[in-house]
């Protein structure tokens, strides 16, 4: 099923996407559960969905991000497909680019949750602080069940669902930084949505992820074909790390980012971005500078 996260006369709701009637029915959720987005819906003891109410038309209600404000970090995956590698290692931000261009084991980092907006929301660009604003599409994963040491033939049986997440980067401070969490971070810098897919209803063998800058394709691939799949993430970010329901995991970027066109194509004021999954839909955000 398709949940998003809403709001209508300034309530939070969670509800049941039908995008063919292009309506939203809420979920029979209290205000306190719905704040906390799609997670409500995460760990029910078995109890299922909650009960929907009358359906609402899609266009009368503003979509939130899936998961407004993770209760945690997102957790990110670098370089993990072959072609983006390359394009990486060759761009000179890259820190990590002494070991080789394809890493031998998932490289993580993490975006603050307070970076997170929604599906159509504003992505500020502040000149002051970044002239090297860049795209990243991303299949990102919503734990549904924790847990520390998962194995990779259970990791799947610990994945709720799945939504879009862009990966914006701030290039010159990310190759500025050993670490790239503030080049990651900046506010607006994690557009997630515009809903979530559960793990039932969503084909990640199949599924191609695209992303498009004022409607040029920039990128295009399989999901199958990341470096590391999902269950290796699972199994490498839980050694040692318990994950928690509602842990967001975005799993890396396919080749096709700015920095890796001579000249770099980098973000500017005015232009709107897509990323596009298979299976999910389309998040799409536009940049504005501040103070504009």
């Amino acid at each position: 099923m398709k949940v998003a996260t809403f709001s209508m006369a300034g309530e939070r709701r969670v509800g049941l996407v039908d995008e063919d009637a292009r309506t939203i029915a809420p979920f029979d959720l209290s205000a306190e559960e719905a704040a906390r987005g799609v997670v409500a819906l995460i760990g029910r003891n078995g109890s299922g969905a909650p009960r929907t109410l009358s359906p609402l038309p899609l266009d009368s209600v503003a979509i939130e991000a899936p998961i407004p404000v993770p209760a945690r970090n997102v957790f990110c995956i670098g370089k993990n497909y072959f072609e983006h590698a390359h394009e990486f290692a060759r761009s000179g931000f890259d820190s990590s680019a002494g070991k080789g261009a394809v890493p031998e084991h998932p490289i993580i980092f993490s975006k603050v949750p307070e970076a997170v907006v929604a599906h159509g929301a504003d992505v500020v660009i502040d000149p002051a602080v970044s002239t090297a604003i860049d795209y990243e599409a991303e299949l990102a994963v919503i734990i549904g069940k924790g847990g520390r040491g998962i194995a990779k033939e259970d990791a799947y049986d610990h994945v709720w669902g799945y939504t879009i997440v862009n990966d914006v980067t701030a290039r010159d401070l990310q190759g500025r930084y050993s670490q790239w969490l503030i080049g990651k971070s900046q506010d607006t810098f994690c557009p997630m949505g515009p809903w979530a897919v559960t793990r039932d209803d969503f084909d990640i063998e199949r599924a191609a992820i695209r992303c498009f800058v004022n409607d040029e394709m920039r990128q295009n691939a399989q999901v199958s074909m990341l470096i590391f799949d999902v269950p290796t993430i699972i199994a490498t970010l839980s050694q040692g790390i318990t994950l928690k329901p509602g842990d967001v995991i975005a799993t890396g970027t396919p080749v096709g980012v700015g920095i890796g066109f001579d000249p770099p194509k980098y973000l500017r004021g005015g232009d709107v971005v897509r990323v596009e999954v298979d299976g999910i839909g389309a998040l799409q955000n536009r940049f504005v500078e501040r103070g504009r």
